[in-house]
Parts: C-alpha cells; structure tokens; sequence
C-alpha cells in the first residue's frame, strides 16, 4: 500500500512539474505589443497625431513619412530594430515629440532603425524634433522654431524616451529663410531622456542642436551636414561622452557652434555641457576655413579629450561674458591633440578687438578623442555610413 502510494505521489509530483515547465515555458514566448492607440497606421501615409496610447511599428514594414507626424502628450511611438521611415514631403515631412510624449528607438548595432529620404539629397525632409520639459534660458517656456511646439519648464529629469541606434540621414529641410529643421532637433529636453548611437548624415543644416534642457548623450556622430556638426544654445547643460564628427569635402561650417543666449549673454541657466572624448575632422586647413568650436555669447563648458584635425582655427571665442569665463574654470578644454591645425585659438571681445585665449586649453599630443584619433571609433562600426 506505502509503495502505491509513493508511485502514485511520484506521478502526480511528475505530472506538475511538467505542467509547470510548460506553464512557464508559456510565459516566455513573446506575444505582439498590443496597440492601446486608436491612431490608425498607413505605411503608405504615415503622418497625423497619436493623441493617446501606444503605437508600435512593424520593422517588416517601410513608412512613407508623408506630412507631419506628432506623439502629443501622454503618448507613445515605439520603433523596433531595423525599421525604415522615409520622409517624402520637404518641410512637411516630420517626426515631432510634444511635451509628455515619448518616443522608443529600439535599434540595434547590426540592425539600427533608419530615418532617411526619398531622393537620398541633403534637405530633402524635414527631421526628428523632441520638445521637452527642462529648463531654458528664453523664459519659462517658449515655441520650437519648428514644429510649433511648446518647450521649457522646471523638470530637469523629464523623459521624452529613449533612442539607441538611430540613423538620421538627409534631413533640414529649409522651413522659412530664418529656420531650417536640424537632423535631430532638442528642444529643453530632460536627463531622464536616453539618446546613444545616434548618426546624424548628410544633413542641410546642423547634425544635432540643443535648444536648452539638461538631457545627456553617448556615442554620437554627426558627419557631412552642411552646417555645424554640432550645436547647442538657450542653456544646455548635459553630460557627454564620445562625440565623432567629419565634415564633407566641399561643405560644412563649424565643427561645434556653442552659445547662450544672444539676446542676454549672462542669461540663466548658463549654457555648459561636459564632453568627453571629442573628435573634429574638418574639411581642409586654409585661413579661410571653418572653427573646429566658436564658442560665443557667454557659453560655459568642459570639454576633455580632444582630437581636432585639419581646421582653420582650432578654438574662436566671441564676446566678454564667455571670455571672462576663461581661467575660472567654468570654460575649459583639456589634453587637446591638434593636427593640420594653422591656429590654435582666437578671440575677440564686445567691442571687436582681439584677445589673447590661449589659455582656454591645454595641449596632449597623446590624446585619443572619440576613441581612434582622427579615424572613426571602433564604435561605429556596424550602423553608421559615410565615414
């Protein structure tokens, strides 16, 4: 009877240990993101506003990125690896995040996701905006020179997502005379916001341009754009590590345009990124040629790690507030590398006259920048193009 017993307790033991495995082995299997959005998807005309919930993209699928696509407050557009979205319509043709709206950019090094445009020229579409909740120095809050869209506020660490692995290629479309779409666009966005392996390619206008906020970066690149490669104004203040640009052959101005505010220099919060691991390839060392940094209107910041090469000048520094900043420690630059540099550094104050700005930086022939000297990093191996 005791061994019946026991037999029987074993086979019933058996049975939900089975039943348990495959309970669990239930569990696991991935299931399809449900859609909690009435946002109605067209890949063929891809453009409107998700209003609420959440909308996941199918990276089977290439959308034609039409008009206009918003992710209003409350809302959120998830982009899975390997998805493709091209922007078909100019100015027209933009992604834009509101205040409160996230966007998840899940690509990966073998598999980015990709914005890009029809006819493959600079300009030929408009680009990503983020408008977020973090601090400016235009006022409380303002409007994004495009997009229309509200920006600023008194949340350091608000989030609008997270991008990894992202391609922007062939963005800036001209909006009007005095405006014109960035590839990535950053309006007062917040550190709770992730941004990694970002490209910013063969754009019209600026690779990536912080309006304000606080929102940190790692592992960006941003190459032939016909503007700057990089540029931040209005009181940015993240933290930054491995930044890689290259400008193209025939065009591109700065490698980095930093400002403050011009209408007020002192303005509050004060411009001041931390950088490290920077490289600046220029597009030819003449004294005609571009700035690796103008860094003007009282911008503060601290940049370590600097590979600069084949520039006019390596470092211009415009106007009293941000030469007063020079030696106190709130603007510096450290272990810089020059190569096929003709001037280290120039300035200029308020009235016009030169000024001595040397001391703005510190010399280290070992330096490495963005990871490989003057070469492209080992990091952007994979899923970025042109370099």
């Amino acid at each position: 009877m005791k061994k019946t017993v026991k037999s029987l307790f074993g086979i019933l033991l058996m049975s939900s240990l089975v039943l348990g495995a495959v309970s669990c082995d239930d569990n696991e299997d991935p299931k399809p993101t449900e859609q909690t959005s009435d946002f109605k998807v067209d890949v063929n005309k891809f453009e409107g506003t998700i209003t609420k919930g959440t909308v996941t993209l199918d990276a089977s699928q290439e959308y034609q990125l039409t008009g206009k696509l918003v992710i209003a407050n409350g809302a959120k557009l998830v982009v899975p690896a390997g998805t493709v979205i091209v922007g078909t319509g100019g100015t027209s043709s933009y992604i834009a995040v509101a205040q409160g709206g996230k966007i998840e950019i899940n690509g990966t090094s073998s598999n980015p996701v990709v914005l890009t445009g029809k006819d493959k020229t600079p300009g030929n579409w408009g680009g990503l905006v983020i408008c977020g909740k973090a601090p400016i120095n235009k006022g409380a809050s303002a409007t994004s020179e495009v997009a229309d869209l509200t920006y600023g506020g008194s949340d350091a660490a608000d989030n609008s997502g997270s991008i990894k692995y992202l391609r922007v290629e062939y963005a800036g479309a001209l909006f009007s005379a005095d405006k014109e779409f960035n590839g990535l666009s950053l309006f007062g966005v917040g550190n709770g916001t992730t941004i990694e392996y970002v490209q910013l390619h063969n754009g019209s206008d600026d690779g990536i341009e912080f309006f304000g906020g606080t929102v940190n970066t790692k592992y960006i690149v941003s190459s032939n754009n016909e503007d700057d490669q990089f540029d931040w104004t209005e009181g940015w203040s993240g933290n930054n590590e491995f930044w890689y640009a290259k400008e193209r052959n025939d065009m591109g101005n700065r490698g980095i345009e930093a400002d403050n505010n011009s209408n007020d220099n002192l303005a509050t919060p004060i411009s001041n990124p931390t950088i490290k691991n920077l490289t600046l390839i220029g597009r030819g060392a003449t004294g005609e040629e571009p700035d690796a940094m103008k860094l003007r209107v009282g911008t503060y910041a601290n940049i370590d790690n600097v590979v600069l090469s084949n520039w006019g000048t390596g470092f211009n520094i415009e106007h009293d507030a941000t030469i007063a900043a020079i030696g106190t420690g709130k603007l510096k630059i450290t272990n810089v590398k020059f190569d096929n540099v003709i001037t280290k550094s120039k300035g200029k104050d308020n009235a016009g006259a030169s000024v001595d700005v040397s001391a703005v930086f510190t010399e280290n022939a070992d330096a490495t920048g963005a990871g490989n000297g003057t070469a492209a990093p080992t990091w952007t191996q994979g899923w970025t193009v042109g370099l």
